[in-house]
């Protein structure tokens, strides 16, 4: 119950997080996913723990919207690539102050070491989790 619960704040968090963007949490994971490189849906859906069908969801409406586009794989003719267009990273730009505000007071109020500790367990539970469902 206790993962559930917590599910819900960090999803209720970065849904206000996102508000002011125009994006909904859901969006800006996804983009959050392609910023650093593209990806095909499949390898965004691997990477943020998510089914295939709802990144395609999220992705066609990132595209649809004007905050991503697909472009083509050298690997693979029939997987795209997604990658965010200039609107796309302007709007995780406008999360991000908010984001670090919020990352600030959260870490201020467990203090440096205990955020440290969380991030850490967060990551070990992460990983067990892959390994029990690969």
């Amino acid at each position: 119950m206790t993962a559930f619960r917590l599910n819900g704040q960090l999803l209720e968090v970065a849904e206000e997080l996102a508000r002011p963007a125009g994006l909904t949490a859901a969006w800006w994971q996804v983009l959050g996913a392609v910023l650093a490189e593209p990806l095909p849906v499949a390898g965004i859906a691997r990477v943020m723990g998510m089914t295939r069908q709802g990144v395609q969801r999220i992705a066609d409406l990132l595209v649809e919207r004007g905050l991503a586009e697909y472009r083509p794989n050298p690997a693979h003719r029939r997987a795209k690539l997604l990658q965010p267009t200039r609107a796309g990273h302007d709007a995780i730009a406008l999360i991000n102050p908010g984001h670090r505000r919020f990352a600030e007071r959260l870490v201020a109020r467990l203090g440096e070491a205990e955020a440290r500790e969380c991030l850490r367990a967060l990551r070990r539970l992460s990983a067990a989790l892959d390994d029990l469902s690969s």
